[in-house]
């Protein structure tokens, strides 16, 4: 039989210790619980650090999970459950706002969409599961990382492609209307990733209100941005869908 490698053993049962409590932990008490020598844990604390499992609080030094994690320990739900719950909100979405319906997860450095509902009229249009979307440019990569620290990592630590005159490129422009997004509660894009497409997107949270995605419309710039402002009825037309998937996660009202 193989033996098993005692250093992602470790790994895991450092991981389950911090899982399984409701404070952060230091070393003393991680290397204590698990019977390790400091020098053994602070190691195996640095390289989960690194990747983005652990997270160390500045002030106090202490451990607790990382970002990284939990957005992993979704993934099943982001490709499975999230697409089942949404099925039938984003139906309603395309029949409400005319236009068609995108639902996006984080996926490396992109948004990947999951479930693409076709604008409900006789125009030929082109099934996009599975296709990738910038994170930095689209709506619903502006949604992910404006509320996913994951999906922020990605889009500032990487070139920002001007795709259009329109788009955003710098770190500042870029942080500004991730904090407009915070606080207005979805993202608009308009001519930013494709000549004359405007969307609008707004985030999907889970019980634990975890964001787990994000959903959008997307269509003409004369019929989301007529005069240049996009419509208010469909920026309440996504924003209700998104709360309506979020409540059959669990998330509760938002």
């Amino acid at each position: 039989m193989a033996r098993n490698i005692q250093s992602l053993e470790r790994a895991a049962a450092m991981l389950r210790l911090l899982a399984g409590g409701e404070r952060r932990l230091g070393l003393t008490e991680v290397a204590a619980a698990l019977g390790l020598a400091k020098g053994t844990a602070h190691g195996i604390l640095r390289t989960l650090q690194h990747e983005g499992f652990v997270e160390q609080d500045p002030a106090s030094g202490r451990y607790q999970l990382g970002a990284e994690l939990l957005r992993l320990g979704n993934s099943y739900l982001d490709v499975h459950e999230l697409r089942a719950r949404a099925l039938v909100w984003t139906d309603d979405l395309a029949r409400s706002s005319g236009e068609s319906v995108y639902l996006g997860v984080l996926h490396q450095q992109g948004v990947l969409i999951v479930h693409h509902v076709f604008r409900p009229d006789d125009s030929r249009q082109v099934l996009e599961v599975g296709a990738m979307q910038p994170l930095h440019s689209t709506a619903l990569g502006k949604v992910l990382s404006a509320y996913d620290p994951v999906a922020h990592t990605e889009a500032a630590d990487h070139e920002r492609e001007a795709f259009t005159s329109h788009t955003l490129t710098s770190a500042q422009d870029f942080e500004a209307v991730l904090d407009l997004t915070r606080a207005r509660g979805w993202a608009g894009d308009v001519e930013e990733t494709w000549e004359g497409v405007a969307s609008i997107a707004a985030p999907i949270h889970d019980r634990r209100r975890m964001p787990v995605g994000a959903v959008g419309i997307t269509g003409a710039v004369e019929r989301v941005c007529p005069g240049g402002e996009l419509k208010p009825e469909l920026v309440a037309a996504v924003r209700d869908c998104a709360r309506a998937v979020s409540r059959d996660l669990g998330a509760g009202r938002f």
